[in-house]
Parts: structure tokens; C-alpha cells; sequence
């Protein structure tokens, strides 16, 4: 738009930081409106940019982790993925290899950017950065956090379709991935 300001933008005119800690920026704020109305509250949250990885081993299937996740209280099927941290500074694509390896004990030398997308635009302001990995070898145990606890399971494309048809792939931005992932 050239730097010019889009009618339909909203003016924030106050924020109150609810929760602040390490891992979220949980904010209640007021907005005005293009027609000048005031509204709220409106949340909204700040976390940490993460990377999804869409793996693949040599033959072709899906290196994915089954995990607990407790905003659904459901074990889940999906591909690594993890926060950037502090020590990758920029390098997303130095977090994401982390994240395949201490995940997986897989690493690769075939790797690709493919897209980066917000998390959840309604409420968060923070970006999911997809990659692909392909031919991964492994080298490697699981190298998890404390609060990790997550078996690496295998699966063809075939499969894959098939658990987010059936609803068993359930985090949306993993979806993603595999579709983009081309397979």
C-alpha cells in the first residue's frame, strides 16, 4: 500500500499485560474502531516463534512424535517442531535442525524453507516457520527437554492423509506442512 494506512486498521488505546513471563505476553486491550467506536476487551498473547519440521527418512515416510497436549487433553500425532530459542538467535533454520535432532535423533542435509505463517492472526503475534527435511538419517537418541516426554513413530504418506482425514493429526499448522511438503 506504499506506506500509506489502511481504513480498515484498528487504533489500540489501552493495554493492560494481564500474565508476563517466560513463555507468554497474555494482554487485554481496547480498540477503536474505523467508524471511531470504542470496544473491549479484546486478548491477545505473545509467545515464541516456533519451527515445524515435515521430515521424511530415506524411504519417504513421515518422521512424526506422539505427544501429550494439554490445551485438548489428547495425545497427539504430529512433526517435530519447538520453540526458536534465544541461543539459534536468527538462524531459524540452525532451530529447526535442533528441534529434528533432540526430537528425533534424525538429521538431514536436504533441507527447505516453504513457508512462514502466524500462529493464530486473531490472537497471537507470533510465526510458525515450516521446513522440509528430506532424506534424514539417524544418528542419534532423543536428546528431550524436562517437560518432554514423546516416542518418534514413522508413517507413509499414505497414512499421514490419512490421520488428518480422520482427524488424528490435529495441530492445523502440521497440516499445513504436509500438504506443502509435496508428498
Amino acid at each position: 500500500m506504499g506506506g500509506r494506512r489502511d481504513p480498515l486498521e484498528w487504533d489500540e488505546v489501552s493495554c493492560e499485560h494481564v500474565i508476563t513471563d517466560e513463555w507468554i505476553d497474555f494482554r487485554r486491550s481496547s480498540y477503536r474502531f474505523p467508524d471511531g467506536t470504542v470496544y473491549e476487551p479484546f486478548y491477545t498473547y505473545s509467545r515464541k516463534d516456533f519451527v515445524v519440521v515435515a521430515a521424511t527418512d530415506e524411504e519417504g515416510r513421515y518422521i512424526c512424535v506422539r505427544q501429550f497436549r494439554q490445551g485438548i487433553g489428547k495425545v497427539t500425532t504430529e512433526f517435530p517442531a519447538g520453540g526458536i530459542e534465544k541461543k539459534d538467535g536468527s538462524d531459524i533454520l540452525e532451530a529447526a535442525k535442533r528441534e529434528l535432532l533432540e526430537e528425533t535423533g534424525y538429521v538431514s542435509d536436504d533441507w527447505r524453507h516453504i513457508l512462514t505463517i502466524p500462529e493464530n492472526a486473531t490472537l497471537a503475534d507470533n510465526y510458525a516457520y515450516i521446513f522440509v527435511a528430506e532424506s534424514c538419517r539417524r544418528v542419534s537418541d532423543q536428546s528431550l527437554d524436562d517437560t518432554e516426554f514423546l516416542n518418534v513413530v514413522l508413517h507413509t504418506p499414505e497414512e499421514i492423509k490419512c490421520l488428518i482425514d480422520g482427524g488424528d493429526f490435529m495441530q492445523a499448522i502440521h497440516a499445513l506442512a504436509f500438504y506443502l511438503s509435496g508428498k
